[in-house]
């Protein structure tokens, strides 16, 4: 059976080399003639799996009076998976936005090996936000175009590959999810869960060091809940990627997790192993893993006396 993957090398004139691996031998690539700018900042591959990547330090947000997130310090450590989780509303998806740069903290340092990106402005965010890809929510899909042109969309934007070479890349990535075939139908035409996969294809598609869930099992049925997350163990450990998730999922929490770290009320309250939340007595702890009802996190989002509320209203 044929065998072709891709592979992007530096080569001395600092151009990407699209390389198809001959079938016949796969221990010897055939070079194409199609060379494109390269599509990211540099990357070090010498660089250990394990050692930091991102270093969040005293990063703190203020949406008017009320503080989302304070005093937030941990390390993503590269080739791992970090997943983020706590309750409604406790500044995961802020967390996420700020780590992206779509947000900018009031204090505090989001550091990609050592460069501050919230001191930067957008043009010299372009080359750091080329190293990740991100997995909306709902897929972020474009209903107007066919999914292996959503797949396409960030190598027609960002390199000068020709159309053949392109075509080739989105079967690739589309087969790294399972929909190699799915090429010319529409959003509209495919189940959530799938969009889900063309999502993380196009989210693959350039290569990056670092890859950003948002909520990737939300909506789901179980089957494809566990589809989803097997995926992105196995892209990981496949391509070295270094993933960060945010899910209120335990299940999926667990299963995927190198390092977890819990948010409440805009702190860090807990970070480490899958194991060490699993045999925590902490009663915040417990009360999210096990979704208990009662417990430290209310139900009530509001600080304000309800009786006085409504004894303000005009």
């Amino acid at each position: 059976m044929m065998s072709i993957a891709s592979r992007c090398v530096e080569t001395e004139s600092s151009h990407v080399l699209i390389m198809i691996m001959n079938p016949n031998n796969p221990r010897s690539p055939i070079p194409s003639e199609h060379i494109a700018p390269p599509t990211s900042a540099p990357i070090d591959g010498n660089r250990p799996c394990g050692e930091s990547i991102i270093t969040v330090a005293g990063l703190m947000i203020k949406f008017g009076p009320r503080t989302v997130l304070n005093s937030i310090t941990f390390s993503v450590p590269r080739c791992k998976t970090t997943v983020i989780i706590g309750a409604s509303g406790c500044g995961k998806s802020t967390l996420l936005k700020l780590m992206v740069g779509y947000l900018k903290p009031d204090a505090g340092q989001i550091l990609y090996d050592g460069a501050d990106i919230t001191t930067m402005d957008d043009d010299q965010l372009d080359p750091v936000r080329k190293r990740f890809g991100i997995l909306f929510q709902n897929g972020a899909l474009f209903n107007s175009m066919t999914v292996g042109e959503n797949v396409a969309l960030p190598l027609v934007e960002h390199t000068n590959l020709d159309s053949k070479i392109i075509r080739m890349i989105v079967k690739m990535k589309l087969e790294l999810v399972g929909l190699r075939g799915f090429e010319d139908l529409k959003p509209a035409q495919i189940s959530g869960g799938m969009k889900k996969r063309v999502g993380l294809a196009r989210a693959i598609a350039l290569d990056p060091e670092i890859v950003y869930y948002d909520e990737p099992s939300a909506g789901l049925d179980p089957i494809t809940a566990a589809v989803i997350d097997d995926l992105m163990v196995d892209l990981s450990h496949k391509l070295n990627i270094t993933s960060v998730v945010v899910t209120h999922h335990m299940d999926s929490a667990f299963k995927i997790a190198d390092n977890i770290i819990m948010l409440h009320g805009g702190r860090i309250i807990a970070q480490g192993a899958p194991d060490a939340f699993r045999r925590s007595a902490d009663p915040l702890i417990r009360q999210f893993v096990e979704g208990l009802a009662d417990g430290p996190v209310p139900f009530q989002m509001s600080a304000d006396d309800y009786i006085q509320d409504l004894l303000q209203v005009n």
